[in-house]
């Protein structure tokens, strides 16, 4: 029978000193999914994942991967990893640390199709150590998927990338899920989650707060954004009932609010020559932020 769930957490705890990284924090990644974990910096992402890869021991609670325990190599020869904190030889090419590295998988990718899908082919005469930031993220890129994983852990995999090259990442992340491959990502751009995934995990103060599809996140968040082109101002339309927030960007009002037929109704009642109206509903970066934000206000 086909596994569904390929790696898992269970009532995990981890304390650093007097830090609670993680309580009682559970996590389940799924066959086929792209999973995006998100929450603001000291949530305990990146301790989820090094738990899940053996790198870290639990205090308490269960850790799983592929059924087994992380440490296990039969496991550990089915996942790419691609993390914050990387330390890799300086002095070799991106080519050697290819080929290193697909050595260790049973069925990898071949080397040279692996430099040609992520573009790598100008990088491949330097030193490791003499490349940029983003370009030594490229090559850690290709160095997670190159033994063609069915596990792939993303951490933060745009940090450091322009523009140009976070999208050529995400173009692959998407083709090797199509290819078969489940993917856990976390990630500081809303922009990216909202982009990728298909479901995705809230978590703060190292705890699971909030999951779902990302329609389900964008839910948890009332309001909607309303923008127009009108002779108001901001001050007298704040003190409207169900307005949260109202702000003047250049010629157009913006405001958040949780009524917004009441809302427009009125608009156009105040205002006949309103135009050049939009309304919004929430994204995902509003949905994370009110939940965060609401986790914190609890534990206060």
């Amino acid at each position: 029978m086909t596994q569904t769930t390929l790696a898992s957490l269970k009532g995990i705890r981890k304390r650093f000193g007097k830090v609670q990284a993680l309580d009682g924090f559970d996590l389940a990644v799924n066959r086929g999914e792209l999973l995006a974990v998100l929450g603001p910096n000291g949530a305990g992402k990146s301790t989820a994942i090094s738990i899940l890869l053996g790198l870290q021991a639990a205090d308490e609670g269960t850790a799983e991967l592929f059924g087994h325990a992380p440490q296990e190599i039969d496991g550990r020869r089915r996942i790419g990893v691609m993390m914050q904190e990387v330390m890799l030889p300086g002095v070799m090419r991106p080519r050697e640390l290819l080929e290193q590295v697909a050595s260790y998988y049973p069925t990898p990718y071949d080397v040279d199709a692996v430099i040609a899908r992520l573009s790598l082919e100008n990088l491949l005469k330097r030193p490791y150590g003499k490349l940029s930031g983003g370009q030594k993220r490229q090559v850690q890129f290709a160095l997670a998927i190159c033994g063609r994983p069915e596990l792939l852990f993303l951490d933060e995999p745009s940090a450091g990338l322009d523009v140009q090259a976070r999208e050529a990442l995400w173009k692959v992340v998407r083709e090797l899920q199509h290819e078969g491959c489940s993917i856990l990502l976390t990630t500081h751009y809303l922009e990216e989650a909202e982009a990728l995934a298909d479901r995705v995990a809230v978590m703060a103060r190292g705890r699971f707060i909030a999951g779902g599809s990302v329609n389900e996140i964008r839910a948890h968040v009332t309001r909607k954004q309303v923008s127009c082109v009108t002779r108001l101002t901001a001050d007298s339309v704040r003190a409207w009932p169900d307005v949260a927030q109202v702000e003047m960007e250049r010629d157009r009002l913006q405001i958040s609010t949780r009524n917004a037929e009441a809302l427009l109704v009125r608009l156009f009642r105040e205002d006949p020559q309103l135009s050049d109206i939009e309304v919004k509903r929430a994204g995902l970066a509003e949905a994370f932020t009110e939940l965060t934000n609401h986790s914190a206000r609890e534990a206060a």
